[in-house]
């Protein structure tokens, strides 16, 4: 069963870069410009729960620290949440870890750096003795 990855992020090239990125690697890819719709969608739909969440914090209507702990309130084990900011003070990064985050990256980022993470991420997810080829 492949992985699925969910990007919230009201920057539209941002969203756009990381879903080519994201397919390229065979990683399917849901996007949104906005946290609430996000998480409405995934209330509406149970069965859609993805692996990975790579979330901006700075988003309209709620804050990316605030959507984090909304699916770890919900979901404590999955998904995993990468953190994407254009803030790289240590309280950002602290607030991000404390709001369930499990990773930081700072824009702009690379994109070889964001696919390690979320490489990294992914296999780290699996339940153990099912580790995921994602290379």
């Amino acid at each position: 069963m492949g992985k699925l990855v969910m990007v919230i992020d009201d920057s539209l090239p941002v969203r756009k870069i990381v879903e080519v990125c994201l397919r390229r690697q065979g990683i399917d890819c849901l996007t949104y410009a906005d946290g609430l719709e996000a998480i409405k969608t995934l209330a509406k739909r149970r069965d859609l729960l993805p692996d990975l969440v790579l979330l901006d914090i700075a988003l309209p209507h709620l804050s990316g620290y605030r959507i984090a702990q909304i699916l770890k309130t919900r979901h404590p084990r999955r998904p995993v949440i990468i953190m994407l900011s254009g803030y790289d003070s240590v309280l950002d990064r602290l607030k991000g870890r404390l709001a369930g985050a499990s990773a930081y990256l700072t824009k702009p980022f690379r994109t070889e750096e964001l696919l390690t993470v979320i490489k990294t991420h992914l296999r780290e997810s699996e339940p153990s003795g099912q580790q995921a080829i994602v290379d």
